[in-house]
């Protein structure tokens, strides 16, 4: 097969003279005559590429043909750059990694999460908190209601526009993905679980908890560690994270963790700077000469012995070592033990086509090629200062070609909504749906936390009032609805699903006028009736 530029290409194009481009009009119909679907047609269209580049050599910048082949080439671009940006998109995610040692959230996270950033907004943040407090009534405190980091993060993006896809904990290990609202539709079969590797895996306290899901039909997996401390156990954090690789998911058809297309693994990875003292450390630390020491990172020289991480990339620790620093401050370890400093909280990510690329001679196919990872940033946050470890971000565009278009479930609401009357929604699904009795629909503030952060609810079932080969209705009572009005949203819940499969556009709420007026007329008669008042009143 020929390539774009290859040796033999541009020998077969020694026949083409100039005089072929002479009639860029007619060289145009015979490229369109060329199918762009299937082999046989891309190979005839890189051949004539490669044709035009030789020929491309012998045009002089002073002929007339020049800029008629720029122009030509021109459109090309466009018609070409159309279709990319038809196909492809961008998804920004930013993920955070934080040994927060037992301490309480933060009175502000807008650096952390970049909020202040030019940028455009996220689509998604994945958080992954290491030593969040574990001790037995905080544990089962949070056990019955969202711990504080939970409701701290859900606090801070839920007015954004955020909600809060899923979340798992196990000890001291929790992991939250919060997500723009209209990417739920396309965000499906979402499964959690945990690996304990603590006390011979019985104990919680080490191992790993693990969120994935298919984003636009491809496969993600995140996966937040907190592997074993100290310099000399480098082949036990080695066997814990291969153990938590080699973890199973109990449900049906989910891939293992390395056949994802794309892997996120990070955390509290306790990989320490190996050989060199204290001294030379710190000393290479306060010139920032950084890659003095990146040799003897632990993890850098497990890369290239281990066959399980060389897949794994990692962007350039051009940062200070994130541990251990005295509370507070942005000085190293002042304690009797001055730990050696390093570079213990890591972000790594795993694409399963670039892996088979390597080990492939053939091209991949369009749908195996149809997602990318680009890292934009990496870096520390040296202005934290709640825990002895210094928070990392890592900020991503991931391209994608998006393998579904449609949401599984479209819906609205009917006519103009009030809590003076009952109110109809109209939704529709996809062929094949697999709807169940259970399946509800929400009424949620447009600032909703979570899946269960409605007003109320409908049951599909249970309140249907119509259906026909188009679409269905069921009722909210006006006694349901609220009667300071507002903007809302309508969501759909899969039960089998186990997730939002479908949402609506904003839409306001009218204010109750009766309730209102009730309540206004009940304030001035209050206000009227206080002593006080009263003598004014009578003053006039």
């Amino acid at each position: 097969m020929a390539s774009f530029g290859s040796e033999d290409a541009f020998q077969d194009s020694a026949a083409l003279s100039l005089h072929d481009l002479e009639s860029l009009h007619a060289f145009r119909s015979r490229s369109a005559s060329i199918s762009s679907a299937g082999s046989s047609g891309r190979l005839q269209l890189r051949q004539r590429v490669a044709q035009l580049m030789a020929c491309v050599e012998d045009i002089s910048s002073d002929d007339e043909i020049h800029e008629e082949v720029s122009r030509t080439l021109d459109e090309a671009f466009l018609i070409w750059g159309k279709k990319i940006k038809d196909k492809w998109r961008e998804f920004r995610l930013h993920l955070v990694t934080w040994n927060v040692g037992t301490a309480s959230p933060p009175p502000d996270v807008t650096s952390l999460l970049q909020l202040d950033s030019q940028s455009p907004a996220m689509d998604m943040y994945v958080i992954g908190l290491q030593e969040v407090n574990s001790r037995i009534t905080n544990f089962l405190s949070d056990l019955a209601f969202d711990d504080p980091w939970s409701i701290f993060f859900m606090s801070v993006l839920s007015p954004l526009g955020y909600i809060k896809l899923s979340s798992i904990r196990m000890q001291g290990l929790l992991l939250l993905i919060f997500v723009k609202h209209a990417h739920l539709p396309f965000i499906r079969d979402v499964h959690t679980h945990y690996t304990r590797t603590g006390l011979y895996g019985y104990w919680g306290n080490k191992g790993g908890v693990t969120v994935r899901m298919s984003l636009y039909g491809h496969t993600v997996c995140f996966i937040n560690c907190h592997l074993p401390a100290h310099m000399e156990n480098t082949e036990q954090r080695l066997d814990d994270f291969e153990k938590i690789l080699e973890m199973q998911f109990e449900e049906e058809n989910i891939p293992n963790t390395l056949d994802h297309d794309v892997l996120f693994w990070f955390g509290d990875l306790n990989f320490r700077i190996a050989d060199y003292g204290i001294h030379f450390v710190r000393e290479s630390i306060n010139n920032k000469r950084y890659n003095l020491l990146w040799e003897k990172d632990q993890l850098n020289m497990a890369k290239k012995k281990e066959a399980f991480l060389q897949d794994f990339i990692e962007g350039p620790l051009q940062f200070k070592p994130t541990y251990k620093f005295d509370l507070h401050s942005d000085v190293y370890d002042t304690s009797e033990k001055k730990r050696k400093p390093a570079w213990t909280d890591r972000i790594l990510w795993r694409v399963k086509n670039l892996c088979q690329r390597a080990s492939r001679e053939d091209d991949l196919s369009e749908e195996e090629q149809a997602i990318s990872v680009t890292l934009n940033n990496y870096i520390s946050h040296m202005s934290y200062g709640i825990s002895d470890h210094k928070p990392v971000t890592g900020t991503f565009g991931i391209e994608l070609k998006p393998l579904l278009s449609d949401p599984l479930v479209t819906l609205s609401p009917e006519g103009e909504w009030s809590a003076e009357h009952d109110v109809l929604i109209s939704y529709s699904a996809v062929p094949g749906f697999p709807s169940s009795a259970w399946d509800w629909i929400g009424l949620f503030k447009v600032t909703f936390k979570h899946a269960n952060d409605y007003i109320t609810y409908a049951w599909v079932e249970d309140d249907e009032v119509s259906s026909n080969e188009d679409s269905k209705q069921v009722y909210m009572s006006a006694a349901e609805i609220p009667d300071m009005g507002g903007e809302f949203l309508l969501c759909y819940y899969s039960n089998n699903l186990q997730s939002i499969v479908g949402i609506s556009q904003p839409f306001q709420i009218q204010p109750n006028r009766t309730v209102i007026g009730k309540d206004l007329a009940q304030e001035e008669n209050s206000w009227m009736q206080k002593p006080d008042n009263l003598e004014s009143h009578n003053e006039f």
